[in-house]
């Protein structure tokens, strides 16, 4: 086997810890936990496990951003409506050190990095563990937990799996798969205890090494990738049968054949390239929803992408961007979230109204009203002259917030997503 394979294993990095340094224990968690709690209609996920789920690749530095699987899992929430999602991701974590985090969870008491798991070099992994009674009141209100694990526990395989005798190696797949079986058992079930009604997705472990790499050793490793699948879609029957709603994400099958095209292997490391992971967010979303809408990447010389109730705003009238501000046309918003509005030529202003929501935008004006409160604006709505019409522009997010909608905007894909 390319003596590159005994490398692959990246969480221990000093790169990789530097990239994670802008997590916070609560990633991609845009309000506290008492606001997800009371927060209605708000489809909740927490997200589990290790550097798949914080996002790892490469090649990041205190500058970059993760944007993994979970990342893409709240797009493909927010086309269905609003959704959170917080992710607990620890990079370079094992089942057994999952399990003791769960439990700290469980118990509502501070844990420290080393109770975790011993080496852990995760810089956000002491302030998780201080705050794991905090996270209990996240997982109670969870509508869907992600776990992703195993994968550092069974690492070992890539390395010694071209040395041990058939029987060897098949002696050694079954001591860890009776390790993850005993962990994962009691995540789950401290996990259901916390949340019963949550519903749980546990992702399988794809096998990251090429056939190039060693064509001997290729068939052993998807032998013995295919057995831990099976093992984990056994569990599942268990887990349901026990009124435990488990679903499994297949996501190793995907990355059969396309381990050089899905993962930064040629660089030396195991984990998902921006591919792999989008091809996880397939397979979690497939399993969730039981669809997958692929999102539209809104170049930056474009108008960015506006998605109202999961349906792109397509609209002759495009937004405009003003002081890092996005404008669009006030009758294309109020039409899309079947809203009201007024105009009023005495006041040259627009009142839209949403159910009890009221808001009131007026041209020239660095003020609105939102629900009898004047909120301050940087930049006024304005007149935009398109063609021989006039159309009143107006700021995005002070009008769709203060309808009561939910806002959220996505960087990477330069889109929008409101969702009432």
């Amino acid at each position: 086997m390319l003596k590159f394979w005994k490398k692959a294993l990246a969480p221990a990095t000093s790169i990789m810890l530097m990239a994670v340094l802008l997590l916070g224990p609560w990633a991609g968690s845009s309000v506290s936990a008492q606001e997800q709690l009371t927060t209605r209609d708000t489809y909740r996920i927490v997200s589990l496990g290790d550097s798949l789920t914080v996002g790892y690749e490469p090649g990041m530095d205190i500058n970059s951003k993760p944007y993994g699987f979970i990342d893409r899992l709240l797009v493909q929430g927010l086309y269905h409506g609003r959704t959170e999602v917080t992710n607990l991701g620890i990079l370079g974590l094992k089942t057994k050190g999952l399990d003791r985090y769960v439990q700290a969870i469980v118990d509502e008491r501070a844990v420290s990095a080393d109770e975790i798991q011993s080496g852990l070099k995760d810089p956000r992994v002491a302030a998780m563990g201080a705050e794991a009674a905090k996270a209990k009141s996240l997982v109670a209100g969870a509508d869907l937990i992600t776990v992703t694990i195993g994968g550092n526990d069974m690492f070992e395989l890539v390395k010694t799996a071209g040395t041990l005798k058939t029987d060897e190696l098949a002696s050694r797949v079954q001591e860890l798969f009776t390790v993850y079986k005993d962990n994962v058992t009691s995540i789950v079930n401290n996990l259901h205890s916390i949340n019963p009604d949550a519903v749980i997705v546990l992702a399988d472990q794809y096998q990251p090494v090429p056939e190039i790499a060693d064509k001997a050793t290729y068939p052993k490793l998807q032998e013995a990738a295919a057995q831990f699948t099976k093992l984990i879609d056994g569990m599942a029957v268990t887990f349901n049968e026990n009124g435990i709603t488990l679903k499994v994400a297949h996501v190793a099958k995907e990355f059969i054949g396309s381990e050089i095209t899905m993962t930064h292997i040629l660089k030396e490391d195991i984990h998902p390239n921006q591919y792999g992971y989008e091809v996880m967010a397939r397979i979690f979303s497939e399993t969730i929803w039981g669809s997958y809408t692929k999102p539209v990447v809104y170049e930056a010389d474009q108008p960015m992408g506006i998605i109202v109730s999961g349906k792109e705003l397509k609209t002759p009238y495009k937004p405009v961007i003003v002081k890092n501000q996005n404008f669009v046309a006030i009758q294309d918003i109020v039409t899309a979230v079947s809203a009201t509005s007024v105009w009023s030529n005495k006041t040259s202003s627009a009142t839209i109204t949403y159910g009890d929501k009221k808001v009131t935008i007026k041209i020239g004006s660095k003020s609105v009203n939102v629900n009898g409160t004047t909120v301050t604006m940087d930049t006024p709505a304005f007149l935009n002259k398109i063609g021989k019409e006039q159309k009143t522009y107006v700021p995005l997010a002070v009008l769709a917030s203060g309808l009561g909608f939910d806002v959220q905007y996505n960087a990477k894909l330069r889109t929008v997503f409101i969702n009432p």
